[in-house]
């Protein structure tokens, strides 16, 4: 039996199915990447073919993919990429996912060739894919220029030398010239660098030709911004050519609206180029310049476009004619408007169609203007703006007022109606007193229209009975723990969208109200207390239990702690007031369970030292206000945390640091001092290159270590050693 063919609908329906999963998880890419490329065979769809490149450039531009794996996948795809790139007949929006995917992955191939140099198969892919991505540069759409302007930065930032950083501050996927050794055989680094030269100059050549597409401008501008920071010694070449462009030339030109908004994006976007650099960097060497060419940009710009303003005059009149310059139009503006009749609505329930619909023509009520396209309802809809009558169209708006104020009163009268109760009977009905003519008049003047009376709909017969909400269905445990994660998600969503506002000067402590103030420390306080107090004595319910076969039950509050670490890792050095905060939930919920004197789970020992192992890695010596700020603070100290501390001595650029850091808290954390001392002792125990400065720092509190480092220089100058000041001052 021959299995049914799906439809373009349908099959793009299962390859969306197939990018939420690997978004949920990133493990599944390169399964899904080898069953995809087949659909984006040369005769394939090119719906499909457009879904294939979409999906390769959002996979190679993820940050949440690994180095290795992208490594991997790209010796899968390169075949694919080089075979729709090389199509002189393929579709635009494939060509343009094509180059974005070459320009991510160009590091990638760079990176192995680097450490695979007899891998030229690959090497001779990715040089194809880039010969053709330079060839169709000058002549592509718009579009595909502007991804081919990216390609070609990347090719440069990739091709030149970076400055010297400290690896474990670096970017681990930083790859740049300096780490191609100087005999590899595929890529010699001169042959490298001028190609890197070359491409640049055809990048900066578009502020030095008659270019008028401000688009490719501000492209370019974009992609030069992080040249110029990423390659220092490359800046000054970029700015130069930027402060001999004139954004402004081409408005000496007739000025059309086009025009009028391409000169202003191009100068706009040049300007903001400098003055980010401005901000960045005070002392920088071409700092007069960039500030004088921004200043002649916002005269130059002030007087030709203000200048448009000027020569047009004072405005006329928009509320009427001028009775003194239009005398002879004064019979036309007092004859009266055209008499527009918008006739009521029949009774009964009525749509919104039937509430806007004025016209009477049956004919024209029974078009369905859904058969047109946009395109034509958009110039119907703009012809019958420019030739409506005002008066008209004010005369409409009206009618269609009246007749939605009718219907208010309408669903007014019947909802009052239908409150009153039903089969009641009345004990005084044979007491009826003679109404006197004042009584029956006002009665008169209280009862509805009678127009209004022939629409009410008739008074129902019975009444209704209790309303009831069905029961909600059962949820599964997987149901439930994917809604949980949807919480913790939007929760987190929306701390991250607030801006960071300065913290007051007096805190409240755990008293405090959560809520009080709509900002990112009151939603911090707000989650780490779901995690902490809400939870507090609940964790044995999550650890009940379970069939073998069975996933363990979902837990909310490690979720949310999981992700409020991520949160605080992913800029640890902005928002570590942010763990603080959170450490000091635990440390207090800690302490509540342990005074209840039951078994519980302890948090704060655990989380401290994983969000320490997490930062110490990526100090430096500039981050030590950051490191005794976090040891200040945070409310418990322990001998596993001044061990994760102890354990920075061993590079000697975070020695002072961490020293400093533990004379801190002997000097303000007086109940800390004996740990503070122990882990100082296995500093001079374990560190000897550490013992110069921990005698400088800690003397005073254990005079002994001054005479052990005297004995011990004395005995290294006896022995024909260097002095031990002299090896830790070199």
């Amino acid at each position: 039996m021959a299995t049914p063919t799906l439809s373009v609908e349908q099959q793009i329906k299962q390859l969306d199915e197939a990018r939420k999963l690997v978004l949920s998880d990133a493990t599944y890419y390169e399964r899904i990447i080898q069953g995809i490329l087949p659909i984006a065979a040369p005769g394939a769809r090119v719906e499909l073919r457009r879904w294939v490149a979409d999906f390769l450039a959002e996979t190679f531009a993820s940050p949440w993919v690994p180095a290795h794996e992208k490594e991997k996948m790209s010796l899968i795809v390169l075949d694919t990429l080089k075979s729709m790139i090389e199509n002189p007949q393929e579709d635009a929006a494939v060509v343009k996912s094509v180059v974005q995917t070459a320009a991510s992955l160009y590091p990638v191939v760079v990176r192995r060739i680097i450490n695979e140099p007899n891998d030229s198969q690959t090497w001779s892919k990715m040089l194809a894919i880039k010969l053709r991505i330079l060839r169709i540069w000058d002549t592509a759409t718009t579009g595909v220029r502007i991804c081919c302007i990216k390609f070609a930065q990347r090719v440069v930032l990739v091709q030149t030398n970076g400055p010297a950083v400290d690896p474990r501050n670096g970017n681990p996927l930083e790859v740049s010239l300096s780490m191609v050794p100087p005999n590899h055989p595929l890529m010699p680094p001169m042959n490298l660098e001028a190609e890197a030269s070359g491409l640049l100059d055809r990048m900066l050549s578009v502020f030095q030709e008659n270019i008028s597409d401000a688009v490719l401008v501000d492209a370019t501008l974009n992609s030069l911004s992080i040249l110029i920071r990423a390659r220092p010694h490359i800046a000054n070449r970029i700015l130069n050519v930027i402060l001999n462009f004139n954004p402004l030339k081409q408005a000496n030109s007739p000025m059309t609206p086009k025009l009028r908004v391409m000169v202003k994006s191009m100068e706009k976007t040049t300007r903001s180029l400098l003055v980010h650099i401005l901000k960045r960097d005070n002392q920088h060497p071409l700092a007069g310049k960039i500030q004088q060419y921004v200043e002649r940009m916002m005269r130059s710009k002030s007087d030709i476009f203000d200048e448009v303003s000027r020569k047009r005059g004072p405005p006329e009149p928009t509320d009427g004619l001028d009775a003194a310059k239009r005398q002879k139009l004064a019979a036309q503006v007092t004859s009266a408007p055209p008499k527009f009749h918008v006739p009521p609505l029949d009774p009964g329930p009525h749509s919104v169609a039937e509430l806007f619909t004025v016209t009477t023509d049956d004919a024209l009520k029974a078009f369905d203007v859904a058969q047109l396209s946009e395109d034509m309802v958009v110039k119907i809809g703009i012809t019958i703006l420019q030739r409506i009558d005002v008066d008209m169209l004010n005369q409409a708006v009206e009618g269609v007022r009246k007749r939605l104020k009718i219907m208010s009163e309408i669903e007014r009268l019947v909802v009052t109606s239908s409150t009153i109760p039903l089969d009641v009977e009345d004990d005084d009905d044979d007491y009826e007193p003679a109404e006197d003519t004042e009584q029956i008049l006002n009665k008169l003047d209280a009862a509805p229209p009678a127009e209004l009376v022939k629409l009410l709909p008739p008074a129902p017969e019975v009444a209704l009975g209790k309303f009831k909400l069905p029961d909600p269905l059962p949820m599964s445990p997987e149901e439930v723990a994917l809604a949980g994660r949807g919480v913790v998600d939007r929760l987190f969503g929306l701390m991250t969208s607030l801006d960071e506002r300065d913290k007051k000067s007096k805190s409240a402590g755990f008293n405090r109200l959560a809520a009080s103030t709509n900002d990112r420390d009151s939603w911090v306080t707000i989650i780490t207390r779901i995690a902490t107090r809400a939870s507090a004595g609940l964790e044995e319910a999550d650890g009940v239990k379970v069939e073998a076969n069975r996933p363990t039950p979902f837990s909310m509050s490690n979720t949310i702690r999981e992700e409020m670490y991520n949160y605080v890792f992913m800029d640890f050095r902005k928002r570590i007031d942010t763990a603080v905060q959170w450490l000091c939930e635990e440390w207090y919920n800690d302490r509540m369970q342990m005074k209840r004197g039951v078994d519980a789970i302890l948090h704060y020992e655990k989380w401290v030292l994983r969000i320490l192992d997490g930062i110490l890695p990526y100090l430096d010596s500039q981050d030590r206000t950051l490191l005794i700020k976090f040891l200040g603070d945070i409310p418990g100290l322990s001998a596993e945390v001044l061990g994760r501390v102890t354990g920075l001595c061993v590079n000697p650029s975070t020695v002072n640091m961490a020293l400093q850091s533990l004379l801190y808290l002997l000097v303000y954390r007086p109940p800390a001092k004996e740990l503070v001392l122990a882990a100082v002792e296995d500093v001079w125990n374990t560190y000897e290159d550490a013992r110069p400065v921990v005698v400088k720092l800690f003397v005073k509190y254990r005079p002994d270590y001054g005479e052990r480092f005297k004995a011990a220089e004395g005995a290294e100058r006896a022995n024909g050693v260097p002095e031990v000041k002299e090896v830790a001052a070199t």
